[in-house]
């Protein structure tokens, strides 16, 4: 809990893509006070996951070879990058554009009062949705690796892709239509970057396959 004595500068920054006259309320005497202590837990999370990550390497490098010890470094820090860049892309674009669309229906009878808990789930779920999200080309690159994915079948099968893909958007959201279709739409183009990456990796296993033989051959 020792984010706790930063919490002010870590609720700062999850309120930073809001507008700028937006005024957060709370509800009940100990709702402020329950979602500080909620975001510390999350923030204490992600800080201990690098930790959490080194222990667990120390744990399984024994018993790898080192040609795999030398592939696991690129791929956790493309793991890596793919989240932040999900996340980033959520804080900088989708938060920002997102709430500035949703209160936009205010009008001089209608007023948003927005709780504290409620507009930090709002992000921390974006935040965490989106991260994820952009985990796609890394399924994909792992799936191809051991075989179970092709370009061909995510090619044939985009159209049946396209359709999972809202329905993933859609129950991952908040259940508005735009965080929806923002979701929706790096999604595809994920499917698309994915597909790419299990072409590079059939490409890799043919030329592995093809050298094997002419071993043999030899």
């Amino acid at each position: 809990m020792g984010c706790y004595f930063f919490i002010d500068e870590i609720i700062a920054i999850l309120v930073h893509p809001a507008p700028k006259d937006i005024k957060l309320i709370f509800l009940s005497p100990t709702e402020a006070f329950m979602t500080y202590i909620k975001v510390a837990a999350y923030a204490g999370l992600v800080v201990s996951l690098p930790f959490v990550a080194w222990q667990f390497w120390r744990f399984v490098m024994p018993g790898l070879y080192e040609k795999e010890r030398r592939a696991v470094g690129p791929i956790v820090v493309f793991t890596v990058l793919c989240f932040l860049v999900g996340a980033l892309f959520a804080y900088f674009l989708i938060i920002p554009f997102g709430l500035k669309f949703l209160l936009s229906y205010q009008t001089d009878f209608l007023v948003a009062n927005i709780t504290i808990g409620k507009y930090l789930g709002f992000v921390v779920t974006l935040l965490l949705v989106f991260g994820l999200v952009f985990e796609l080309p890394v399924l994909a690159y792992f799936l191809s690796l051991i075989g179970v994915l092709t370009p061909q079948f995510l090619r044939s099968k985009r159209r049946y892709g396209i359709l999972i893909l809202f329905i993933v958007a859609a129950v991952l959201t908040p259940p508005d239509a735009f965080s929806q279709m923002m979701l929706a739409i790096p999604l595809l183009i994920l499917y698309e970057i994915s597909i790419l990456v299990s072409a590079a990796v059939q490409r890799k296993r043919k030329r592995r396959e093809a050298e094997r033989e002419r071993e043999w051959a030899g």
